[in-house]
């Protein structure tokens, strides 16, 4: 399954020029997979780098594009979600500009309408990022 970037914004609330993820390449119930070219317009673009907080949203994007993919497929509405923590964050190295990050979530927990999700990012089989995040869904 890939999704091209046209198209990811039926699975996430973000518009541009606030999408950071091009491409859904993997989505069951309790996993999802993207991959982002870090391009120099993007807004969380800085010295070159995409940042700290580009790399927490598209973590958070990815978790957002495989609930939304999930609900599409059941017939339901694609839901909002707010990040209300992050947990664990670490940060080994930013993508610069021309590389192409590969972002995996898992579901550890559903509890009403908290989701808590632990994300890893990768380039190049480089680990750059891992954190743990607390996403509320409005119903």
């Amino acid at each position: 399954m890939s999704i091209l970037q046209e198209n990811i914004t039926s699975y996430i609330p973000q518009r541009p020029p606030f999408v950071m993820i091009d491409k859904l390449v993997g989505c069951d119930d309790t996993c999802s997979s993207t991959t982002l070219q870090v391009r120099a317009e993007n807004v969380l673009v800085y010295n070159g780098e995409l940042s700290e907080a580009g790399l927490m949203e598209n973590i958070a994007q990815t978790a957002a594009a495989g609930a939304g993919y999930v609900a599409l497929k059941n017939n339901e509405p694609v839901l909002v979600g707010y990040i209300a923590g992050v947990k664990n964050l670490e940060i080994f190295a930013l993508p610069k500009v021309g590389d192409i990050i590969e972002t995996t979530v898992i579901i550890k927990m559903q509890i009403f309408d908290v989701t808590i999700v632990s994300g890893i990012i990768k380039c190049n089989e480089e680990l750059l990022a891992t954190c743990e995040m607390k996403i509320f869904i409005k119903k």
